[in-house]
């Protein structure tokens, strides 16, 4: 029999990447002497992502002043397409991706913005979208004066893989 469900996440990527014009099968652009992330036995750590589509920023400017609730939370997604790709990338396949443990989202907002938490339900309900229950993490949303590039969302994360 065969099974339906191998590469299911695989396929939940795609779909949503597509829906925000995002590629996850071009290689992904980083502008520095860093390692986009680093794997220690199960765990993974992933670098910083901006809400770069390809060499462009998609969605740039202060929360809450020059950019709308909707746009930061697209803003959050992908961010977190970009995570899964780093992931899909390392794994293989993210079928072999046991959980994303924690995830820190950094919103570019003026002073007096209070909804971080709102604009990274962007990221959080991709990832669970993409890895179902395994999608499920704990989060810390906090605002920020500035972000490389201007970008209107930031966010890394610490991920768990199957096997060593």
């Amino acid at each position: 029999m065969l099974d339906t469900t191998l590469h299911e996440r695989d396929r939940e990527l795609d779909a949503a990447s597509a829906e925000h014009g995002f590629d996850p099968n071009v290689p992904l652009q980083i502008g520095g002497r860093y390692s986009s992330l680093v794997r220690d036995g199960r765990t993974i750590y992933l670098s910083g992502q901006i809400p770069r589509i390809g060499d462009h920023v998609a969605v740039t400017g202060v929360v809450g002043a020059e950019v709308s609730m909707e746009r930061a939370k697209r803003a959050a997604a992908i961010c977190a397409l970009r995570a899964l790709t780093l992931l899909r990338q390392e794994l293989g396949s993210l079928d072999k991706l046991q959980a994303v443990l924690r995830m820190t989202v950094f919103v570019h907002c003026d002073a007096g913005f209070t909804q971080q938490s709102e604009v990274a339900d962007g990221a959080s309900d991709l990832v669970w979208r993409v890895l179902g229950a395994g999608g499920a993490h704990t989060r810390t949303s906090v605002g920020v004066q500035q972000l490389p590039k201007n970008a209107a969302v930031e966010l890394d994360l610490i991920a768990a893989c199957v096997e060593a």
